[in-house]
């Protein structure tokens, strides 16, 4: 297993460890006593001969025999020492308590950056500094200052915050349910998250991994890891930090739009991340993927004693896209002849409020011999004829019989610490408290399982293109110290990318944009070409539609004049003179390099309405085929462009070539920061397209 000194260590030194019992060192090595740690346990403390009846060492290097996991909890500036002696006695790895670090700033940060160069000296792996620690609980090791001691189970929890993770593991004690693994990752100056999900996916006691992150140092290995464990076993994140406040301010519409918290949600769906919104959502999926079997198909059936949650849980999984079916016709018939004449024998099937465990049981057991039911939401409402302390027990037994299928259920109205409720989860079967939710967690189930089963899709195909055009073009631009590129420079590139671009020249004075006019044919655009020159149209740099050379001489010298007079400083290349394209569907393609995980693709509807509209999707490239054309069918865009009213459609198939060009550019050319085409005007279905406009930015 990686990280086996971590996740399964056959000796433990706690480093710090003291007599106090208000001192962290104590609670740890109290933790791992009670929590019935089977490995060699070593106590570190110079002042004392022994601590909870274990014998004291002075330092790491006196105790007898190697050391797996070394949990150090000292003073932030004689960690390193620590550290250094770990080092030279050979343990391999160690768990950083101590505060005091990179979160502090300033010296922190420095002993951060010496704590990590003796843990590379010595080849030893870190966790944290800045942590709560480490549990284990299959394992019997609880190498954490936590109040409570998890119970075993099937759960595996990674979390940036100490304090939140601390509260999950109270809950779940005060819940009865079990974690295989929690891990506290502090700081992160060694070990980060991926490498964690890495180890986790590896341990068979975990089922499901949990994950609360805030951000990641490492996007790409994060993406590399996840999209390999997300196919053994599902990971649930609740990602921190999803306001505008993040937004980076950048030049381009597609930059404007793509938060960080954007490219998150594009980098987990990328890699099959399943995302909760909050903690809540969180803990139901969990508690689901971590008892329950993941179904074979979506089709679901309510049982309940109740028509109104009946009815609220059939429309919130209609919402899920989930199946309601009824069952087959002889099952039906048996439904029919042992319930009362009142009750529906449908999907919900509705017991009525009078329902006893006998009838809970006997629709049980139909609805999971279904072949057409691949799972089942039991709802119970407090009724006074309904037992629910019985019904619980009854529907522990239908699971043992029918483990293959998922069984949720609803017990509304009971408190948490009530015999049924302790019951159903002790079995492994989560409870929820509205019918909305288990309506949602099925559908997580669900879309997990198409996970599972769709196939991996090949990204290496190249698409022509003119690299060493491109190098040039980007060379020239970083050689004159620009990182805007000009429009003519801009072409050049979508040119090399076989992005196909109406005939356009640059003019260097009115007399030569007269010429090219007469070259190219009326009707021409007329552009500014600056550098230091983004969004043309705000300052009056650009003229449609002219149709004479006269109007070609006098709105160069017009433009100019504007310009002038608006940027003084700005940089004037020319004016570019370009084919005027007829109109069609305008679309915007673009991409920005977000600072975590790479480019990031977006599309939606164009032109000057973009920001304002908000109609976009994104990807974290390289894109497949099929995720840019599920790009397209995400946004309202994928409506106009299919047609309305009696429309033709458009050509939909040009725009996925023209988004799958665009990532492999972004890909593998990482100096360009930012690329924009806007708008991309789309014609009838095989008549392709045209680009207005491209913008393009790399880096310094």
């Amino acid at each position: 297993m990686k990280l086996e000194a971590f996740l399964n260590p056959k000796s433990i030194a706690v480093i710090g460890a003291s007599r106090e019992t208000e001192k962290v060192g104590h609670r740890i090595l109290r933790n791992l006593v009670d929590s019935g740690f089977q490995g060699r346990l070593y106590p570190i403390n110079p002042k004392a001969a022994e601590i909870l009846g274990r014998k004291c060492y002075g330092s790491v290097r006196e105790v007898p025999g190697n050391v797996d996991l070394a949990v150090i909890a000292v003073p932030a500036q004689i960690v390193p020492i620590v550290a250094e002696e770990c080092g030279m006695s050979g343990v391999r790895g160690v768990t950083v308590i101590s505060a005091g670090f990179s979160e502090t700033g300033g010296d922190g940060t420095q002993l951060e950056r010496e704590l990590v160069a003796i843990c590379r000296k010595y080849n030893m792996r870190m966790q944290g500094p800045n942590c709560l620690g480490i549990v284990n609980a299959g394992n019997f090791m609880n190498a954490s200052f936590a109040a409570a001691n998890p119970l075993p189970g099937s759960i595996s929890f990674i979390s940036q915050s100490g304090a939140l993770g601390s509260t999950i593991l109270n809950w779940a004690f005060q819940n009865d349910i079990g974690f295989a693994s929690f891990i506290s990752l502090g700081n992160e100056a060694d070990l980060e998250a991926a490498d964690f999900v890495e180890a986790l996916a590896e341990d068979e006691m975990t089922r499901v991994i949990g994950l609360y992150i805030e951000g990641v140092k490492n996007g790409e290995r994060f993406i590399n890891v996840a999209e390999e464990v997300t196919r053994k076993k599902p990971v649930i994140a609740l990602k921190a930090g999803t306001t505008d406040v993040g937004i980076r301010a950048v030049s381009s519409h597609t930059g404007s739009l793509a938060g960080s918290d954007i490219a998150f949600s594009a980098a987990f769906k990328k890699v099959n991340i399943l995302r909760a919104s909050t903690l809540e959502e969180l803990f139901h999926l969990v508690l689901a993927f971590g008892a329950q079997p993941i179904p074979k198909g979506k089709n679901v059936l309510v049982i309940t004693n109740g028509g109104g949650p009946g009815i609220l849980a059939a429309d919130a999984c209609e919402k899920m896209n989930l199946g309601l079916p009824a069952l087959e016709f002889e099952l039906m018939e048996k439904l029919r002849n042992a319930l009362p004449p009142h009750a529906s024998i449908h999907n919900p099937v509705d017991l009525l409020g009078d329902a006893d465990e006998n009838r809970y049981g006997f629709a049980l057991e139909v609805a999971l011999q279904s072949g057409k039911v691949d799972g089942v939401i039991v709802i119970l409402t407090p009724q006074a004829m309904t037992p629910a302390d019985k019904v619980a027990d009854i529907v522990v037994e239908a699971k043992k019989r029918f483990p293959d299928k998922p069984l949720l259920a609803v017990f509304m109205g009971l408190d948490d610490d009530s015999y049924p409720i302790k019951t159903l989860l002790k079995n492994n079967i989560p409870n929820y408290v509205f019918p909305e939710s288990v309506a949602y967690v099925f559908g997580a189930m669900y879309d997990y399982s198409l996970i599972l089963g769709s196939p991996w899709v090949d990204v290496s195909k190249i698409l022509e293109a003119d690299d060493e055009e491109i190098k040039e073009v980007l060379a020239e631009a970083r050689k004159d110290g620009r990182v805007n590129l000009t429009i003519e420079e801009s072409i050049k590139v979508a040119k090399a990318c076989r992005i196909r671009l109406p005939h356009a020249m640059v003019a260097r004075n009115r007399k030569e944009a007269a010429e090219i006019a007469q070259t190219i044919g009326y009707p021409v655009v007329m552009k500014i070409v600056s550098p230091d020159i983004l969004h043309k149209t705000d300052l009056g740099g650009v003229i449609l539609n002219v149709n004479i050379r006269k109007e070609v001489e006098r709105n160069y010298e017009l433009i100019l004049r504007k310009i002038r007079m608006a940027m003084p400083e700005a940089r004037i290349l020319g004016i570019l003179i370009q084919q005027m394209v007829p109109l069609g569907k305008e679309v915007i393609v673009g991409a920005v390099r977000d600072p975590q995980f790479g480019p990031l693709m977006m599309f939606g509807l164009g032109g000057i309405y973009v920001n304002f509209l908000r109609d976009v999707s994104y990807r974290l490239c390289p894109v497949t085929k099929s995720e840019a054309r599920e790009m397209v069918e995400e946004t309202k865009a994928y409506a106009l462009l299919r047609g309305v009213r009696g429309e033709p459609p458009s050509d939909i198939n040009s725009v996925v070539d023209v988004i799958l060009r665009v990532s492999q550019t972004m890909t593998r050319f990482k100096e360009i920061v930012e690329m924009e085409i806007n708008p991309l005007r789309v014609y009838g279905e095989g008549n392709g397209y045209s680009t207005v406009d491209i913008r393009m930015t790399i880096s310094k």
